[in-house]
């Protein structure tokens, strides 16, 4: 049973004349023989009185110093912020999920020991769309079955307004820009990529072929990355591949030729299956981004193994290409292109 809090009272000496006492904890008066008794109680919080003890001053001062002090909560230095409906619709960013709620940064929020003071998203999150982009014939469908049968998605897809999932039409710079990205993250492979088109501007495999190895890996690609772009350029530039058959093959038959080119794997056919082909159903459970995405959204940040990831997305077919777009942009609001 937990202890009841104990305040001091005193017992008046006089007849009560129906003014409140000055205060609670007054001390008792001294009697003029100097041997005085001191009148001690305590409040329970069941409001009952106890009578602690008849004694000399001595003792009724031990008495209270036994009675637990309150110590002050010292005030957090975490302030909220309000939104600032004038900037938040060009400088929000989404930085993580938490709580079932995805959060922004804004400018005006600031830094306090090191740690980011946050707020949850109140609007659309704003993000570039390319004038040209051609906006997939299945992405407003997708995304209104994907709302209404999953209740994560409900939330997460309205909060990036008419942004959608674009790609480039050239297969060979596709392939290029994954192999780039493989196993790094979006920024470095952005910085990467850019280095490669300073030194082959026409991004074509031929000037890919004569630019080499050596000035490839010096645009800060790994040595065996820019081998297994140069092989790439090899097979497109001698027609081994069936280029032009792609937009008819089935995903696995695409996969299936891709994956035989040296330094493609599954998850890069998938991702030029997604962005260059635009299929609507790819789920690529080797992307660290997508199983990161459903750990913080569906399991509350726990580690989720291949086969639980599986069973969250079996809810999207057939648009698990939109939903995993949508699981990417919960973490990093800027999509990357291919």
């Amino acid at each position: 049973m937990a202890s009841a809090t104990r305040t001091t009272a005193i017992k008046p000496t006089t007849k009560p004349t129906g003014k409140p006492a000055a205060s609670k904890t007054a001390k008792a008066p001294a009697k003029t023989s100097g041997v005085g008794a001191a009148r001690k109680a305590s409040v329970s919080k069941a409001g009952k009185v106890e009578k602690v003890a008849k004694a000399g001053p001595v003792v009724a001062k031990k008495a209270a110093s036994k009675l637990p002090v309150k110590t002050p909560v010292k005030p957090s230095r975490k302030t909220a912020v309000k939104p600032d409906a004038s900037s938040a619709a060009t400088t929000r960013r989404v930085i993580a999920k938490r709580d079932g709620e995805t959060r922004i940064v804004t400018p005006e929020i600031e830094r306090l020991e090191h740690e980011v003071v946050e707020q949850a998203v109140t609007g659309v999150v704003p993000l570039p769309v390319a004038p040209d982009a051609t906006r997939p014939d299945f992405w407003d469908q997708a995304c209104a079955d994907l709302m209404r049968r999953d209740r994560i998605l409900k939330k997460l897809i309205p909060q990036f307004g008419p942004a959608h999932l674009t790609g480039r039409g050239e297969p060979f710079v596709t392939l290029a820009r994954s192999i780039v990205g493989q196993q790094i993250s979006v920024k470095a492979a952005q910085a990467v990529w850019d280095r490669v088109v300073a030194i082959c501007p026409k991004l074509s495999p031929s000037q890919f072929i004569k630019a080499g190895h050596d000035a490839l890996a010096g645009c800060g690609l790994s040595r065996r990355k820019a081998e297994y772009i140069l092989d790439l350029a090899t097979h497109f530039k001698s027609g081994a591949l069936h280029v032009d058959a792609w937009a008819s093959m089935d995903d696995e038959a695409v996969i299936a030729e891709l994956t035989g080119i040296r330094g493609i794997g599954r998850w890069t056919a998938e991702m030029f299956l997604m962005f260059n082909l635009l299929r609507p159903d790819v789920l690529p459970l080797d992307d660290v981004g997508l199983i990161n995405a459903i750990s913080v959204n569906y399991f509350s940040g726990e580690p989720v193994t291949r086969s639980e990831a599986r069973e969250v997305a079996a809810n999207w077919e057939p648009w698990r290409s939109v939903a995993t777009w949508y699981m990417w942009r919960s973490l990093e609001p800027v999509p990357v292109e291919y």
